[in-house]
């Protein structure tokens, strides 16, 4: 074998172990959150759903061991999928270093990662991890993580005054504002109403090589930052694409209709580069949100009507 042979073989075999042909692998990665604050048990198979229902995924979801449980001989096989989507939150201490450098060197070469919401609390020491997200939040995290990133003067802009990361107000909806031109925001309004729900702010990072797809103002009457925070993330690692949306607290958050849309989009994006879906007719407007009742019917404690936490009705 030549040595520009060698080369190629060697490229193809660190990437992704995956056809061309049929539905795009998937792994959904779950398997514990901080405390009892994020349900993943009952936001996985959403997530699942709403992935498989373009018929472009295939979803294989891999649970990790809960603390205490055997990390040593975890060891998913990342390269068999073209993207893994995060619904999870682990400390730093439970992934061993062969298991992050397995992980890291996926995602390096090619691999593509999706964090949903409260998997951007995970690992805040893990620096490979928070170069992949861009920005992350509580776990203890402070100024030695990065600095805060705000959206100000069209571009992310840091803010190094000291005090943790991550916070959030009142479960409401917000207005959500495209900020860039990407295939995961193309064709969606410049404005649309997202439906009651966490608004992370307040969040720290390196802050590498992100490109804010769309933000959300966090406002101090609710307990926000007086800024635009990043809600819809881009983020390069390497050869891998990075898909973060800070959006999806619960069931009632994941069955917005721009959260399925951004969330179908990203992951196809990540995976491959391109976004091929149409936006539903039924996308939220600047004013009005547009909620998708299947998924609220998949959350045991589903009511029809208004969540009282939420300040406007469902549509």
């Amino acid at each position: 074998m030549t040595k520009a042979l060698w080369l190629i073989a060697a490229v193809l075999s660190a990437a992704c172990v995956c056809s061309a042909a049929g539905p795009i692998p998937v792994m959904l990665l779950d398997g514990e959150s901080a405390g009892t604050y994020h349900k993943w048990a009952l936001i996985t198979p959403v997530l699942k759903k709403q992935l498989e229902e373009t018929g472009l995924f295939r979803v294989d979801v891999v649970t990790a061991p809960p603390a205490g449980g055997d990390y040593n001989s975890f060891k998913p096989a990342f390269r068999k999928y073209a993207v893994v989507v995060w619904n999870y939150d682990a400390p730093d201490e439970r992934w061993p270093a062969d298991l992050k450098a397995s992980f890291e060197q996926y995602v390096r070469e090619g691999g593509g990662l999706v964090s949903v919401h409260a998997a951007d609390n995970a690992f805040p020491n893990w620096t490979a991890f928070n170069e992949m997200i861009g920005l992350g939040g509580w776990r203890a995290r402070t100024q030695q993580q990065g600095p805060y990133w705000y959206y100000k003067d069209g571009k992310l802009a840091p803010d190094p005054a000291p005090g943790p990361a991550g916070s959030h107000g009142r479960r409401t909806p917000y207005q959500v504002t495209v900020r860039a031109g990407h295939p995961i925001t193309n064709g969606l309004p410049q404005q649309w109403m997202h439906q009651g729900d966490e608004l992370y702010a307040r969040l720290r990072g390196p802050g590498k090589n992100v490109t804010v797809l769309a933000t959300a103002y966090s406002d101090p009457v609710n307990n926000g930052s007086g800024h635009d925070e990043p809600v819809l993330m881009a983020i390069s690692y390497g050869r891998g694409r990075v898909f973060h949306t800070t959006m999806g607290h619960d069931i009632n958050a994941l069955s917005s209709v721009d959260f399925v849309a951004t969330f179908q989009r990203g992951t196809e994006w990540a995976a491959t580069g391109e976004v091929t879906q149409k936006v539903p007719t039924s996308f939220p407007t600047a004013n009005t949100v547009s909620y998708r009742t299947d998924f609220a019917a998949m959350d045991p404690g589903y009511r029809n009507g208004l969540n009282p936490l939420d300040a406007a009705p469902r549509q």
